[in-house]
C-alpha cells in the first residue's frame, strides 16, 4: 500500500500528486524539479517525452494518501523514511518535511536548510503558540464585542419600546387637542343653531298671530260687504274703514341662517395655528445616540442635564465617551438656521455647531474651528469665550441664540433678551454641521441646571430673527 502511494522520484508518500501525459503520477514539486534539471520533459519512469507540461491534479489519490497517513499503519510508517527505512531525525525547512540522515546527504536535499526534528518541532510549536496567543486575544476581543452587541440589541429594544410609548403619548395629546377643538366648534355651532332656531320659531309664532288677525279682519270686511241695507252699511263704514287702516304692517323677510363659513372656512388652518400654541416647536432636538453616558435627555429631546452618573449605554461610534457633549438630531449642509438655548444661571456650558467628522472618542485636546468646532463657552460663572478668544460681556445672558449661515460661512451668537450681538465666527463650510451642546460639569452641585432648547414662536410669516451679520 505504501509503495502504491509513494512517488517514484522522492520515494516518499505523494504530496500534491499530479498526472502527466503518459499516465504516471508524481509529486508536483518532484516532477517540476526533475524537468528543470532534464534536457527534455520526459517521464522519469518510462522516459517518454511529453508534449505538454500541464500537470493534472489527482484529488482522489491525494485523499487516499491523507487517509493512509491518518491510519495507524500510516502513523507508524511516517516515523521512518520510506526509501531508506531509517528514522526521520532531520527536518528539511526548504521542502518542509522530515527526512532521514541518508536523505540529508542526497542530491535531492543539497544546500537545503536543515534542523534536527526536535529543534524544528520546538521552533514551530513556539511559532504556533505565538499565533495561538494572537488568536486567543482576538477571541477575547470578539467575546467582548459580542457582549457589546448583545447590550446594544437590548438597548435597541428598550429604545423601541420607549419611543413607541412616547409616540403614542404625543399622538394621544394631539388627538385630545383635536377632540377638544372639535367639541368647542360643535358646541358653538349647537348654540348658534339653538339661538337662531328659537329666533325663527318666534318669528313664525308672531307671523302666525298676524295671519290669524288678518283672517278675522278679512271675514269681518266680507261680512259687511254682504250687507244689503245701504244705510246700515254707511253707518258702520267709518268704523270699518278705521279698522282697515289699522291693519298690521308688512312682514319683514329676515332669515337668521347659520354662518357656515365661520365654522368651515380655513378650519384646519385655524386649528393648526391654535395647535402651535400648545405643541413643542423647538427648532432643533438632541440626538440621544451622540450623548455622553452621563447626560440625561428629556422625553421630548429638548433638555439635557449632567447627572454625574454614567449610564449603561452602547459605545457606538457616534457617542461622545469622554467630553460631556451631545449633538443635534438634524445636520445642515445649506441655508440659514437659528435656535435659542436657555442657559439660566449655569456656571459652565458650551453651545455652537460642530462638523460631522469631529472626533467623538477620548480626550479631545483642541476644539477650535480648525478642528471642526465653533463654540461659545462659559467657565467659572462669568468668563465667556468664543473658542479661544475672551469675550467681555456687560450682561450675563440667560439665553443664547445661535445663528448659522452656511453659504455665508458664519456662526453668530446673540443675547435674545436684549437682541445684542455677542460674537461671530467666519470661515468656509464644506461638510454637514450639527448643533453642538455641553451642559458642563456639575461643579459641586452649582451647575446642575439643564440646557434647554427654547420653543420657537411661530407666526403666519416665517420668523426672520435677528440680523446675523457681525458688528
Amino acid at each position: 500500500m505504501e509503495d502504491e502511494l509513494s512517488c517514484a522520484v522522492c520515494h516518499d508518500l505523494y504530496k500534491d500528486p499530479v498526472l502527466i501525459d503518459c499516465d504516471h503520477s508524481f509529486c508536483r514539486s518532484c516532477i517540476t524539479q526533475y524537468w528543470e534539471k532534464a534536457v527534455t520533459a520526459s517521464c522519469p519512469i518510462c522516459r517518454k517525452e511529453t508534449s505538454s507540461r500541464d500537470l493534472r491534479p489527482i484529488r482522489t489519490l491525494s485523499n487516499i494518501v491523507e487517509l493512509f497517513v491518518k491510519s495507524d499503519k500510516g502513523d507508524k510508517t511516517q516515523q521512518e523514511c520510506s526509501r531508506h527505512q531509517e528514522k526521520l531525525k532531520v527536518f528539511c525547512k526548504t521542502d518542509n518535511q522530515p527526512i532521514c540522515v541518508i536523505c540529508q546527504i542526497s542530491k535531492n536535499h543539497q544546500n537545503h536548510e536543515m534542523l534536527p526534528v526536535e529543534e524544528a518541532a520546538g521552533e514551530f510549536k513556539e511559532e504556533l503558540r505565538t499565533e495561538l496567543d494572537l488568536i486567543q486575544e482576538k477571541q477575547v476581543k470578539c467575546d467582548d464585542i459580542k457582549s457589546d452587541f448583545e447590550e446594544a440589541l437590548t438597548h435597541i429594544q428598550d429604545q423601541s419600546v420607549k419611543t413607541e410609548k412616547q409616540i403614542k403619548t404625543e399622538f394621544e395629546k394631539l388627538h385630545q387637542f383635536l377632540c377638544e377643538e372639535e367639541r368647542i366648534v360643535l358646541e358653538d355651532l349647537k348654540l348658534e343653531k339653538e339661538k337662531k332656531s328659537q329666533e325663527m320659531k318666534e318669528r313664525i309664532e308672531k307671523i302666525t298671530e298676524e295671519i290669524s288677525s288678518l283672517s278675522i279682519t278679512v271675514q269681518s270686511i266680507e261680512q259687511e260687504l254682504s250687507e244689503q241695507d245701504n244705510i246700515k252699511f254707511l253707518t258702520k263704514f267709518p268704523d270699518i274703514q278705521k279698522r282697515v287702516k289699522q291693519t298690521l304692517p308688512e312682514p319683514q323677510k329676515v332669515y337668521p341662517l347659520i354662518n357656515v363659513g365661520k365654522y368651515i372656512c380655513s378650519l384646519q388652518y385655524r386649528v393648526w395655528k391654535k395647535m402651535l400654541t400648545v405643541i413643542n416647536t423647538a427648532p432643533v432636538t438632541f440626538d440621544p445616540n451622540t450623548a455622553h453616558p452621563s447626560l440625561l435627555l428629556s422625553e421630548d429631546l429638548s433638555t439635557v442635564r449632567n447627572t454625574g452618573e454614567r449610564q449603561q449605554l452602547p459605545d457606538n461610534p457616534e457617542r461622545f465617551d469622554y467630553h460631556l457633549c451631545v449633538l443635534g438630531s438634524e445636520g445642515f449642509t445649506s441655508g440659514k438656521h437659528s435656535w435659542e438655548v436657555e442657559v439660566g444661571n449655569k456656571t459652565e456650558w458650551d453651545v455652537g455647531v460642530a462638523k460631522e467628522s469631529i472626533s467623538r472618542k477620548g480626550n479631545i485636546t483642541r476644539m477650535t474651528p480648525d478642528d471642526g468646532f465653533w463654540r461659545m463657552i462659559l467657565r467659572e460663572g462669568n468668563k465667556y469665550w468664543g473658542c479661544e478668544k475672551r469675550l467681555d460681556l456687560s450682561v450675563n445672558p440667560r439665553k443664547i441664540r445661535v445663528c448659522l449661515d452656511y453659504e455665508g460661512g458664519k456662526v453668530s451668537f446673540y443675547n435674545p433678551d436684549n437682541k445684542s450681538h455677542i460674537y461671530t465666527f467666519t470661515g468656509t463650510f464644506t461638510e454637514k454641521l450639527y448643533p453642538y451642546f455641553c451642559p458642563g460639569i456639575t461643579d459641586g452641585g452649582k451647575n446642575t441646571e439643564p440646557l434647554k432648547i427654547c420653543p420657537r414662536t411661530v407666526t403666519i410669516q416665517e420668523d426672520e430673527g435677528f440680523n446675523p451679520s457681525s458688528k
